[in-house]
């Protein structure tokens, strides 16, 4: 059974940063396609930041400069760091596993940004 589970969200201010976690089981990690993808209230899911199991990394250009993608394949994990975040990133951010054989997503987690 796949499962990824998204942990790091919360309440930060503008300005600030928060570091997303994506722990993954099920699945021979190495070889998935990683991504991180957000959506708004109201609005359409999009792609945040992907990286390839060789680690090429890609990203919206909203973010470009900002958030920072990285995968640690000896702990099947994930991560999205998050620097000098605005109010327009607030959204639930989803974990995402890809590859031909299988498309998985996490539930999801919180990221809330206000002063």
């Amino acid at each position: 059974q796949v499962q990824l589970v998204e942990s790091g969200g919360g309440l930060v201010q503008p300005g600030g940063s928060l570091r997303l976690s994506c722990a993954a089981s099920g699945i021979i990690f190495g070889i998935y396609n990683m991504g991180w993808y957000r959506q708004a209230p109201g609005k359409q899911r999009e792609l945040v930041a992907a990286i390839t199991g060789g680690g090429r990394t890609n990203y919206a250009d909203s973010v470009k400069g900002r958030f920072t993608i990285s995968r640690d394949n000896g702990q099947d994990t994930v991560y999205l760091q998050m620097n000098s975040l605005k109010p327009e990133d607030t959204a639930v951010y989803y974990c995402n596993a890809r590859r031909s054989t299988g498309d998985y997503w996490g539930q999801g987690t919180q990221v809330t940004v206000s002063s």
